[in-house]
C-alpha cells in the first residue's frame, strides 16, 4: 500500500517500518495519521494515504514531501519506552537496549515530530530509529547527501555526452542569472556598478595558494601591488588580508579584514593599509576602524540566546500568561542582539554616508560578525541589494565566498557544539526587522527569508554546505578519487547553488517570494492614460508608510532603553525624543545626521535606517512560531494583507498589459479593436486576480503560518504515558544526552 518514490537522484532506502502512527494532536490520538516510516540517505519520510484534518496548502517542495524531514535538519533523536519508563537520546553508532514505543525528532527548524510504534514490529522500529540517528550524524563531509547527489548528476551528464557549463553563475535550466563571484569578470562588474575606480581584482589566491579561507579572487586598492600583499599575508590571522566589500557613490569604501596577529607589525601594517584605502578615495578621506569583537556579542552569546528562544517558543508550555512569555523572550536577549547588530551597522552607515570616510570592519578571523555587519550596511545603503537577485548576490559575496563557516556554524556533522552559532539566522532576522518597517523597499518577502533559512538544512546546495570555497574544491577532488572519476573532471561535480530555486519550487510557488508592494527602479505606473516608468521620490512617497506613527518620527535610537547593549566608543549614544523642546542641548554630528534623515519622507530607493527602540523591534513570528498550533491565526496574520495586495498588483499588471496591447493595436491600425486579456497564468503573484480564490472572504487554508502547516509538526505532550514536559523539565537546550540517557521517567 505504501511506497516511496525518491525525489532526489541517488536517494536510497536505508530502513523502514510499517504500521506507524504520526501524532497530530497533543492530547489525544484523534486525527493521527497511519503509515510507513522510512529512513533514506537523505531524509526521514512518512508515507501515508490518510488526509490531514485540514485542507492542504498549495505550496510544495520538489525535493521534500509533505511529511519529510531532511536528515541534516534533525537536531536530536529521542526514543522512549513506555513500559520500562525509559528514554534515550540516540547518537551515531550507539546501541539501544530497549524496544522503542515512541520516536521524537527535534528539528533545527523548530519542529517536534512524534511517531508511535504501538502496532509496529519492535525490532523494525528499533532499526529505523538507529538508522535515523546514524545517518543524521555523518562523520565526514563527503557522507552528506550532496555528494551522492552531484555524483549522480555527473554520471547522467556523461551518459548524454554533455557536461553543461555554468551560465553566469547558475546551471542551465535554472532560469536565474546572478553572479557567484568565483571569477574575475564578476568582481569587475561589481567594481564598475559601484564606481570603485581605484580598486582592482586580485588573483594571488588562485588555487588557494595564499589562504585557504579566502576566495580565489577578491578586490584590493589599486595602490597595493601583489608583491606587497604577499609580504603582508603572514601578519594577518589565517592570512586573511583586507577585502573590499562595497563603495559609496561619494568614494568611501567598506572594507573587512582579520586581525593582525603580530603586535610588532600592528602599527606599521595599519598605516600601510589605511594609506592605500585613503588613496582610493577621491577626497583622500580618513579611514576609521571598527573592532567588531569588542563592540558586538560573540558567537557563543548568540548561540545561547537562540537556544533560549527555541526553548521558549517550542519546549515550554504555550499556556503561559502574555506578560510572562514576553518577559521570558526579553530575558533570552535574542532581540537585544538583533538590535545590537542593526545599531552598529547604522553607525557604520553614518560614517560612510554622513562623514564620507572609509570604514574597516575588523574581526579576529573576519568570518562571522563581519559577514552580518557588512551585509546589513550594504542593505541599508544600496537599493540594489533589496531586489531579489541583488540580495542573493550579497549573501553569495559576503558569506559564501568570504568564507563563513557554514559547515561548523550549522553543525552539519554534529561534531562540535561549541562551534555552532546561528549567525546567518541572526542576519535574516535583522533583514526581516528592516522589511517589517519598510515593506515597500524590498522585492522579496518574509516567506522567501524563511525558505532561505530552511534551505540550510537541505544538504544538496553548495551555498550552505562548506566552510569556504576551497573546502568544496578539496572535498570534490577527494570524492572524485574515491569514485574513480578522472583527474580534471572533478570540476564537473556541480553542487547547485540554492539560488536556483527551480530545484525546490515551481514558478507558481516561487511567486510567494515576490512582494506586491515593492517600489523598485523601473516600476511602472499609468499617468494620463500612458504607461510610464518612474522612481519613487521624496515628493510622491508618503512618510506614513515608514511603519511608525508620526509621534515617533523624531525617535531613532535611545541609549537608555531596556535593550541597550553597552558598547565601547559607541558612535550613536542616543537621539533626543523631542528635538523641538531641547534646543539648549548641543547635538552631536551623529544625532544631527539621523535627526535630519528621520525628518524627511523615506526614499525607498535611497538610504534606509531602521527604527531601533525596543517598541520598533518584533519577534519574527513566521519563523519562530509557525509550527505552534496555538500561535496560528486561521484566516489571519500578515498573509491576509499579502493575499489582497497580490490580487491588486496582479490586476494592475493585467490592466497595464491590456493598455499596452491597446496602444500597439491602435498605432498599427486605424481601426479600433478590443484588446485581449493576457494569459491568466502570466503573473508574478501567487494570488492572482480573477483566480478561483477571488472572493471577499479569505481562503480557508490561509493562516498566519502560511505557507507552512503547524499540523503534525509540533507535539509538546505525548500520549499513552510519555509526558514530554516531565522529562524535559530543567533541560538547558532540547534534551541533554548526559542527563537523560537511560534515565527513568
Amino acid at each position: 500500500r505504501f511506497s516511496l518514490k525518491p525525489k532526489c537522484h541517488r536517494e536510497i532506502v536505508v530502513n523502514e517500518v510499517s504500521f506507524v502512527r504520526k501524532c497530530i494532536g497533543s492530547d489525544s490520538s484523534h486525527g493521527d495519521l497511519w503509515g510507513k516510516l522510512i529512513c533514506t540517505n537523505f531524509k526521514v519520510s512518512f508515507i501515508t494515504h490518510d488526509a490531514l484534518p485540514m485542507q492542504r496548502f498549495q505550496v510544495a517542495n520538489r525535493l521534500l514531501g509533505e511529511h519529510d524531514v531532511p536528515l541534516a535538519c534533525v537536531e536530536q533523536v529521542v526514543t522512549v519506552n513506555d513500559a520500562k519508563g525509559k528514554q534515550k537520546v540516540l547518537c551515531s553508532n550507539q546501541k539501544l537496549k530497549f524496544n522503542p514505543t515512541e520516536l521524537i525528532l527535534y528539528c533545527k527548524d523548530f519542529r517536534i515530530i512524534r511517531f508511535r510504534f504501538d502496532e509496529a514490529g519492535p525490532q523494525s522500529a528499533k532499526k529505523v530509529c538507529l538508522a535515523i540517528a546514524h545517518y543524521s550524524q555523518p562523520a565526514d563531509p563527503q557522507l552528506l547527501f550532496g555528494f551522492e547527489y552531484v555524483g549522480k548528476q555527473y554520471y547522467v551528464s556523461l551518459a548524454i555526452n554533455s557536461i553543461p557549463t555554468r551560465v553566469n553563475g547558475v546551471d542551465p535550466g535554472g532560469g536565474l542569472q546572478m553572479p557567484l563571484f568565483d571569477r574575475p569578470s564578476e568582481w569587475d562588474r561589481e567594481i564598475k556598478r559601484t564606481g570603485a575606480a581605484e580598486w582592482r581584482v586580485c588573483s594571488i589566491n588562485e588555487g588557494y595558494v595564499v589562504s585557504p579561507s579566502l576566495p580565489e579572487y577578491f578586490v584590493v586598492p589599486v595602490s597595493l601591488a601583489d608583491q606587497d600583499l604577499k609580504q603582508y599575508l603572514c601578519f594577518f590571522t589565517a592570512h586573511r588580508i583586507p577585502l573590499w566589500c562595497w563603495n559609496h557613490p561619494n568614494g568611501s569604501a567598506l572594507v573587512r579584514m582579520a586581525s593582525i596577529s603580530d603586535p610588532l607589525q600592528q602599527r606599521k601594517l595599519d598605516q600601510r593599509i589605511c594609506s592605500a584605502i585613503t588613496k582610493s578615495h577621491p577626497q583622500r578621506s580618513d579611514v576609521l576602524k571598527s573592532d567588531l569583537d569588542k563592540n558586538l556579542p560573540n558567537i557563543q552569546d548568540i548561540q545561547a540566546a537562540f537556544v533560549k528562544v527555541r526553548q521558549i517558543c517550542v519546549i515550554e508550555p504555550f499556556e503561559e500568561s502574555e506578560e510572562k512569555w514576553l518577559s521570558s523572550m526579553e530575558s533570552s536577549r535574542w532581540l537585544e542582539y538583533v538590535r545590537a547588530f542593526l545599531k552598529h551597522s547604522a553607525e557604520v552607515v553614518y560614517l560612510l554616508e554622513g562623514k564620507h570616510v572609509s570604514v574597516i570592519l575588523q574581526e579576529e578571523e573576519d568570518r562571522d560578525l563581519s559577514c552580518v555587519v557588512s551585509s546589513l550596511v550594504q542593505l541599508m545603503l544600496d537599493p540594489h541589494f533589496r531586489s531579489l537577485t541583488g540580495f542573493q548576490s550579497l549573501v553569495q559575496k559576503e558569506w559564501v565566498m568570504a568564507g563563513h563557516r557554514f559547515l561548523d556554524r550549522c553543525n552539519h556533522l554534529k561534531k562540535n557544539d561549541k562551534e555552532e552559532s546561528p549567525l546567518f539566522q541572526l542576519f535574516l532576522d535583522c533583514v526581516w526587522q528592516i522589511i517589517n518597517q519598510y515593506p515597500a523597499a524590498f522585492e522579496f518577502t518574509e516567506t522567501y527569508l524563511t525558505v532561505l533559512s530552511d534551505s540550510m538544512w537541505i544538504p544538496v546546495f553548495s551555498t550552505f554546505l562548506f566552510n569556504c570555497p576551497q573546502q568544496r574544491t578539496e572535498n570534490s577532488m577527494d570524492f572524485a578519487k574515491s569514485k574513480c572519476i578522472p583527474v580534471g573532471e572533478e570540476k564537473a561535480l556541480r553542487f547547485p547553488p540554492v539560488w536556483d530555486w527551480s530545484q525546490q519550487f515551481t514558478p507558481k510557488d516561487q511567486a510567494l517570494f515576490n512582494n506586491p508592494m515593492y517600489v523598485g527602479k523601473g516600476a511602472t505606473c499609468v499617468q494620463n492614460g500612458a504607461v510610464k516608468s518612474f522612481r519613487r521620490t521624496k515628493k510622491n512617497y508618503s512618510s506614513t508608510l515608514r511603519g511608525m506613527p508620526s509621534s515617533l518620527r523624531n525617535i531613532l535610537m535611545d541609549g537608555h532603553d531596556s535593550l541597550t547593549l553597552t558598547r565601547r566608543n559607541s558612535l550613536v549614544s542616543r537621539l533626543k525624543p523631542d528635538f523641538s523642546q531641547i534646543r539648549e542641548v548641543v547635538e552631536s554630528p551623529t544625532e544631527r545626521f539621523f535627526r535630519d534623515w528621520v525628518s524627511r519622507p523615506a526614499d525607498l530607493q535611497g538610504m534606509l535606517i531602521p527604527q531601533l527602540l525596543p517598541s520598533h523591534l518584533a519577534l519574527w513570528r513566521l519563523y519562530f512560531l509557525r509550527w505552534v498550533p496555538e500561535a496560528s491565526i486561521p484566516k489571519g496574520g500578515p498573509v491576509t494583507a499579502y493575499h489582497k495586495l497580490s490580487q491588486l498588483a496582479d490586476e494592475v499588471e493585467k490592466l497595464q498589459s491590456q493598455l499596452r496591447q491597446y496602444k500597439g493595436a491602435t498605432s498599427a491600425s486605424t481601426t479600433t479593436s478590443t484588446p485581449s486579456a493576457p494569459p491568466s497564468d502570466h503573473s508574478r503573484m501567487y494570488f492572482k486576480a480573477g483566480s478561483t480564490h477571488e472572493s471577499s472572504s479569505t481562503p480557508e487554508y490561509l493562516s498566519s503560518s502560511f505557507p507552512f502547516s503547524p499540523v503534525g509538526n509540533m507535539c509538546r505532550r505525548s500520549i499513552l504515558g510519555t509526558p514530554l514536559s516531565k522529562f524535559l523539565n530543567g533541560a538547558k537546550i532540547w534534551l541533554s544526552t548526559e542527563t537523560l540517557a537511560n534515565e527513568a521517567l
